[in-house]
């Protein structure tokens, strides 16, 4: 790849050296702060030879090129008339100054309630179950094993304050334990029924009556306001009584406050949210459903999804059930729908092949492989699938599809969600979901596409680590040809977690490569393999690794924590060191980095899988280093 022509390229496609105010790389992308993101052509970005994805985060424009990005980067500032900021300013002030509020706000809504979703869709899924079970008869609604069952299904709901108030303490960087003890506070039982008569006060003032479990809203604005109410007490106390001091009078101001004001407006948003939403259905329910099934692929692609996650939560917990979870299944059936469609149109057996089976995995509720890799790469197929998403929650409307539970993945493992008293609902989800899927398949075979002659596969093997800033001098070769199973042993002790857990698309929609994320315990990493150190970012954060095997692996500690600058991190070794399993890569303080508002996930990937078939986990859910985490079958 001529990675001259690629860094001119995309000079080109961000708008311009005129467009540019900053820009820095990281371990895998260009990180852009642009005068104007609409100026950039995001379209043809994603499609040159060598980008493998395009996404804005925070306001700034980021271009994901892999391990290769030293070394655009050192193009792309060649081909600059003036110098770029350096990478500590660019995150420091530039980000700041260009931060869209909009973005801002998906970016808060996101990082509060994806990390929460494991716990609400594991309740949700055995609320189906449950439903299941009565369905058929084998359960009943009285017996003691229901109520035990029940409990563990609401048990996630009724306490969803708490459990948001912890998700919105650590994205905000405030103390998660006093932000659990806020939401403690408003559901306490002895509050509950003090403030059911509707005649209470505190301190002479009234106290309105309202109900706080299973709500989103309150809970949301009091630790936002709380997170500054703490960090002002914190400021102005001395260290040596902020352990007293900063707790006691953030919860003396804000469970009050929140009793008083900031609860009852909380509620009244909700409830008008959920509202909304309902009279939005029952009144122009086709219409409704014929945009957000044919639009909701769009809304995944920009991340404006997650503004309709406080709404499905907020309406599942007021109203017992969502419109909006039948219309996600439509859509991501119909692009499964698109996928079968190349699949049976393509000439090319490589194309026919990977179109079978991301279809398969879309009808299970992951569409982004169908999505990126089959169907916005050929066009028209996307096309189709908006188009079959339309015509699939067409159906939904005109039959009131609700889901009853939320769940995990929208596909086939989530059908649990839409039994009610009546199987009705089920079987018209199934049929809404199927017509999708066939629409989209037929549309995408009649439309047709411009199928390639020869598909590329993937990216070329990286350049010679001697061409990349901070990089080994020697070469380091891979071959397709002598390609063999690598055992990956973790790197950190912690909690593993899927891809999908990790606050960033690049990693969760395995644009970068596949493997599993670690939830570290501890602070410190060591090589998962035998092979050599190719790469380490100038900000410690990440580290890239060749295996003897040819395994290309990127360890990458956190989210944006390129933006502490090496701050919390203390690398042990350098580009070129050859290590073997066990040895000691980086040292960092985890505490720190997480009071500093960064999540510390950290991912753990193959980026040269082209050369491999699968990833088979060892199917631990707690690890500690050295363990085996997975292997990749060659």
């Amino acid at each position: 790849m001529d990675k001259q022509q690629l860094s001119k390229d995309i000079l080109k496609l961000v708008g311009g050296e005129e467009n540019i105010d900053q820009v820095t790389h990281c371990m895998t992308r260009l990180r852009f702060n642009l005068n104007d993101n609409a100026k950039a052509d995001k379209a043809t970005l994603k499609n040159i030879p060598g980008v493998m994805g395009v996404m804005e985060n925070g306001g700034q424009f980021q271009v994901i090129i892999g391990n290769d990005v030293p070394v655009v980067y050192n193009a792309l500032v060649g081909n600059m008339s003036k110098a770029p900021t350096s990478e500590s300013a660019g995150a420091s002030t530039g980000e700041k100054k260009k931060r869209n509020p909009i973005s801002a706000l998906f970016d808060f809504i996101s990082g509060i309630f994806t990390p929460i979703l494991p716990a609400i869709t594991g309740a949700g899924m055995i609320k189906g179950i449950i439903a299941i079970l009565v369905a058929v008869g084998w359960m009943s609604d009285t017996s003691s094993t229901y109520t035990i069952l029940s409990a563990i299904g609401d048990g996630a709901f009724y306490f969803l304050p708490i459990i948001l108030a912890i998700s919105a303490s650590r994205k905000l960087g405030s103390n998660m334990y006093i932000g659990a003890a806020l939401a403690a506070g408003i559901m306490h039982p002895t509050i509950t029924a003090l403030l059911e008569p509707g005649n209470s006060s505190f301190a002479g003032i009234p106290v309105v009556a309202a109900t706080y479990s299973s709500t989103v809203i309150p809970i949301v604005i009091a630790i936002w306001i709380s997170s500054y109410v703490e960090k002002a007490v914190d400021r102005v106390t001395h260290a040596s009584l902020k352990l007293l001091v900063v707790p006691t009078v953030t919860l003396l101001i804000m469970v009050p406050l929140t009793l008083i004001a900031i609860g009852p407006l909380g509620s009244i948003i909700g409830n008008g949210l959920s509202g909304g939403i309902s009279w939005l259905f029952d009144n122009v329910s086709i219409l409704a459903s014929i945009l957000i099934g044919g639009t909701m692929s769009l809304l995944i692609i920009t991340g404006m999804h997650y503004a309709l996650l406080p709404i499905i939560v907020a309406s599942m917990t007021s109203l017992g059930y969502d419109f909006i979870i039948p219309l996600m299944f439509a859509a991501n059936w119909a692009q499964a729908g698109s996928a079968f469609g190349v699949a049976l149109r393509a000439k090319n057996g490589q194309t026919k092949s990977l179109g079978y089976s991301t279809g398969l995995t879309a009808v299970m509720g992951i569409t982004e492989p169908a999505m990126y890799g089959i169907n916005m790469k050929f066009k028209k197929p996307f096309i189709a699938a908006l188009l079959g998403g339309a015509i699939g929650g067409a159906f939904m409307g005109i039959f009131q599809v609700k889901a009853f539970v939320m769940t995990g993945l929208v596909g086939l493992p989530s059908i649990a969600a839409y039994i009610s008293p009546s199987i009705s609902t089920l079987i018209y989800a199934i049929v809404g979901g199927a017509l999708a899927l066939v629409a989209a398949a037929v549309i995408t075979y009649i439309l047709g596409f411009q199928e390639e002659a020869s598909p590329k596969a993937a990216e070329a093997p990286a350049q010679p680590a001697a061409e990349v800033n901070n990089t080994a001098p020697a070469a380091i070769e891979t071959e397709e040809a002598k390609a063999q199973d690598q055992e990956v042993f973790s790197p950190i002790t912690g909690e593993v977690k899927p891809l999908s857990e990790v606050p960033d698309p690049a990693f969760a929609e395995e644009i970068m490569g596949k493997g599993f994320a670690i939830q570290p315990t501890e602070g410190r990493v060591v090589s998962p393999i035998n092979g050599t150190v190719f790469s380490l970012s100038k900000s410690g954060h990440a580290i890239g690794l060749v295996s003897d095997n040819g395994a290309e692996m990127l360890i990458h500690i956190g989210i944006d924590t390129v933006k502490l600058k090496g701050q919390f991190f203390s690398p042990k070794v350098q580009a070129g060191t050859k290590v073997a399993v066990g040895d000691v890569l980086m040292e960092f303080d985890r505490l720190e980095i997480e009071k500093a508002g960064y999540t510390t996930i950290t991912p753990v990937i193959i980026t040269n899988m082209h050369q491999y078939e699968s990833i088979v986990p060892a199917g631990r859910t707690s690890i500690k280093e050295q363990e085996l985490l997975y292997t990749a079958k060659a």
